[in-house]
């Protein structure tokens, strides 16, 4: 198994590409803890999955991320309880597409809150950890948009520009530390938020992608699984691109 006796945190591990992510590292052999934002959603998902496995190694929490003291406590609980943090997968955000003339300053503190400071805060809780043990991997979620921008909601795409260089630098100071930093960065996946997009407005998007069809959250878990394994022992600093498209 390809995780086999590593500890895994989720963060945004409730649903959607989170939740594929723990399912995915389940299966190759980890102990997974999610993060969720309410206790009854972590609640939920937890029992979910161990409705499918009942020897399913997994549980959840579901402190402030952008907390820094709640992160720590609840990061150093679970180091204490299984022997260490191995392995990072920062995936919780948010996105909104508020036009730029309506936005307000909570509007895009609200989004830098969770889609940096969150990563931000988790990293920081995780590689204490990761650096006592001189090994370790952080895995951040970036989007197709940090590199093309959106047509409205201007904090989502500069957060996760901003994740994108948030995991560069990181891989360059905790590289020799012993410790792996890359991000995956979706395209158009299908989760619960295309779900309700109208089919008018998917079609001519689906067009432009080469495959001719949206990401899966399998799709974008097996990189993140790919990643979190010893097979990309010699990937750092990496922001890998999972989104159907050619590039030159």
């Amino acid at each position: 198994m390809l995780l086999e006796n590593k500890v895994a945190i989720v963060t945004g591990g409730s649903r959607g590409i989170g939740y594929a992510t723990v399912e995915a590292f389940l299966k190759e052999g980890a102990t997974v803890v999610l993060c969720a934002s309410r206790e009854e959603t972590a609640a939920k998902a937890v029992a979910k999955l161990k409705e499918a496995d009942a020897n399913a190694k997994v549980e959840g929490i579901f402190p402030n991320l952008s907390d820094y003291a709640a992160v720590k406590e609840a990061f150093d609980r679970v180091a204490d309880k299984y022997g260490s943090i191995d392995i990072l997968v920062n995936n919780a955000g948010v996105s909104e597409s508020t036009p730029f003339t309506d936005y307000t300053e909570e509007t895009f503190e609200r989004v830098m809150d969770l889609n940096i400071k969150g990563v931000y805060n988790c990293s920081k809780a995780a590689s204490e950890h990761m650096i006592a043990k001189k090994s370790g991997v952080i895995l951040n979620t970036s989007s197709m948009v940090s590199q093309y921008g959106q047509p409205a909601g201007i904090a989502y795409p500069t957060s996760k520009f901003a994740v994108n260089g948030f995991t560069l630098s990181l891989a360059r100071e905790l590289g020799p530390k012993g410790i792996r930093v890359n991000a995956v960065a979706p395209g158009i996946t299908y989760t619960d938020m295309m779900r309700s997009v109208p089919k008018e407005v998917i079609e001519p998007m689906i067009a432009q992608i080469p495959l001719r069809r949206m990401g899966q959250p399998e799709d974008i878990a097996n990189a993140f699984l790919f990643l979190a394994s010893d097979m990309a022992s010699y990937i750092s600093g990496e922001v890998l691109h999972v989104d159907g498209l050619a590039r030159s």
